[in-house]
């Protein structure tokens, strides 16, 4: 599904460079614990401080097609997203997200890497320019009426 919005919406040069600016942003956001990871954990925290996300990646691979419950909630998500003036990109390659977030599995319950929020407070701003270039992605591609624009992270 998100492979043929992704080819039509830009070019695979551009969306390479995005994927790699989204890991960027990850990693930068978890070290200055800037993520939360979980439909339900997004969900709560976009209900209490919805200004202080920048961005909400839903993540789901072909076989989460099928998920309706999964599909609800990113309908809702995205809607939330869209009247609040959040960013929102819809990634595919979850093994890819567990190895960014380092979600390898030490024998306890893997989090659910399905909704991941960046926030960015005003009062400690996130320093990372990988940001703005994912901000720049999503803001083209919703002047494209692509308003949840796709991306497919690759396994290394």
């Amino acid at each position: 599904m998100c492979r043929s919005l992704v080819l039509t919406a830009s070019s695979p040069c551009r969306l390479e460079t995005v994927g790699r600016a989204l890991e960027d942003l990850l990693g930068a956001a978890q070290s200055q614990d800037r993520l939360t990871v979980g439909v339900y954990e997004s969900a709560k925290l976009m209900n209490v401080d919805p200004d202080s996300v920048v961005l909400c990646v839903l993540a789901a691979d072909e076989e989460d097609e099928g998920d309706i419950a999964l599909q609800i909630h990113f309908t809702l998500l995205q809607a939330f997203c869209c009247d609040n003036d959040i960013n929102i990109l819809r990634v595919s390659g979850l093994r890819r997200l567990a190895q960014l977030l380092d979600d390898t599995g030490d024998g306890t319950e893997p989090r659910d890497l399905h909704c991941i929020l960046v926030t960015n407070p005003p009062v400690q701003p996130l320093k990372c320019p990988a940001l703005q270039d994912v901000g720049s992605f999503c803001q083209e591609s919703r002047c494209r009426n692509q308003w949840v624009p796709c991306l497919e992270l690759q396994d290394r």
